[in-house]
């Protein structure tokens, strides 16, 4: 089925102007949403915070109920950070500058029809291709939504479709609930055996990092380090991103080291716990496969006195002390010396080992958990692919899609079924 197309700012206002008379005084209370309010899982505001109009009146985005709010800077955009304002408080939000608003016309177009439609990967791979500015500050101008052309079908088809796509969006949902808990599983597993590393509740004996074990940069002597004769080799080259984006265990790479690219760096052993001192300060992930890395990640090789899986989860707790302490220069970074000075309980080592067993079978649970997470992805690009190509029909609908529902329902609960998520292992 085909439907007429039109430029998105021709059936939604984008960005629209604060009204001069919204009558209301400066210490009336209204939501305030920052970028770090919007969850990129479940593409919702689940974090707003409220403040008074007087404060953020000049300076900030303005929206309404059933505005759309799409994040124009990168990586927000990429990673999916939308959603559509409800419940605000007196009816009016402000927010982040990185925000284009969207309004849909309402005589034409539903807001959910159109919060629908931008949050399709393809949307956003349309809207990566037209962004400017310098490279880490590249932003979606104002006139791409000129250009790209939403499919509109009549309202009580919109209706149709949408909530057809409310059942799918909310298994993600739960899907995303299930991943907050396994977030969560092994920092509490973690206080419940050693109490809080901060204050050292557990009472147990303090050493610095560095006597724990050997912490080392990566190497990466060349310059420049994107050389191509350095790259495309047989040697796995993992860097900041990788270990901020792996969950805990880095399991894959998509860079490669040749030859030289090895001469002039360093080899890792499967084990090591990598740790991030520039742009992504303190994240940590355990290497599952021998790999080099640059001097933007320290390697830990613990010795008799701990290990890795102790001293990853141990960082979550302290990350925000040491982002705290990073300087901002031309990015936030720490040093060697940092982290070789921290104050480390160290509990007896077979406690610590208990808690490695443990640690390592969530682990492959939550592995199990990604790559179902990954067919659920799938299928969810599958049903908005077919819904604003007009192939979300009555007929696939009945044929296809309940089946495609059932077998998100099953993945969800056979995650569930597993011990880990149930939390027995606390």
């Amino acid at each position: 089925m085909k439907w007429s197309e039109y430029p998105l700012s021709e059936i939604a206002e984008i960005n629209p102007r604060r009204p001069n008379s919204l009558y209301l005084s400066d210490d009336s209370p209204v939501t305030f949403v920052p970028m770090t309010a919007i969850s990129e899982a479940t593409a919702s505001i689940e974090r707003p915070e409220i403040r008074i109009y007087g404060e953020v009146k000049k300076g900030f985005t303005f929206f309404c109920n059933d505005d759309v709010l799409f994040a124009k800077i990168t990586p927000c955009m990429e990673n999916g950070k939308s959603a559509i304002a409800t419940e605000l408080c007196n009816s009016i939000g402000f927010g982040s500058t990185e925000f284009h608003v969207l309004r849909a016309n309402k005589k034409k177009l539903l807001p959910k029809f159109l919060h629908y439609f931008i949050r399709q990967k393809s949307f956003r791979d349309l809207a990566k291709a037209r962004m400017r500015g310098a490279v880490g500050q590249q932003r979606v101008p104002k006139d791409f939504f000129n250009d790209v052309k939403l499919p509109l079908p009549p309202l009580s088809e919109q209706h149709r479709i949408v909530e057809i796509l409310d059942q799918a969006d909310a298994l993600r949902k739960k899907r995303a609930e299930a991943d907050a808990k396994a977030a969560r599983i092994l920092p509490a597993l973690f206080y419940k055996m050693f109490g809080d590393p901060v204050s050292n509740s557990g009472k147990w004996p303090i050493e610095k990092l560095g006597k724990l074990g050997e912490l080392n940069r990566g190497k990466s002597r060349h310059r420049p380090r994107n050389a191509p004769e350095l790259l495309g080799g047989p040697y796995p080259f993992i860097q900041t991103g990788d270990v901020a984006n792996a969950n805990g265990y880095i399991r894959k790479y998509t860079s490669t080291y040749s030859e030289l690219g090895l001469k002039q760096s360093r080899m890792w052993p499967a084990g090591t716990l990598c740790i991030t001192i520039a742009a992504n300060i303190a994240a940590t992930a355990i290497l599952g496969f021998d790999a080099c890395f640059p001097d933007s990640v320290v390697g830990f090789t613990p010795n008799n006195r701990t290990n890795s899986a102790y001293i990853r989860i141990l960082f979550e707790f302290i990350r925000p002390l040491l982002e705290r302490q990073a300087p901002q220069l031309a990015q936030k970074n720490i040093n060697l010396t940092i982290l070789r000075d921290l104050q480390i309980p160290v509990p007896p080592v077979k406690l610590q080992d208990v808690f490695k067993n443990k640690h390592d079978i969530v682990m492959d649970v939550i592995h199990n958990s990604e790559k179902s997470s990954k067919g659920i992805e799938e299928l969810w690009e599958t049903i908005l692919h077919r819904a604003f190509t007009g192939d979300l029909t009555a007929k696939w609908h009945e044929a296809h899609m309940k089946e495609l529902l059932q077998e998100m329902e099953e993945q969800i609960k056979a995650f569930e079924a597993t011990k880990y998520s149930k939390g027995s292992m606390v």
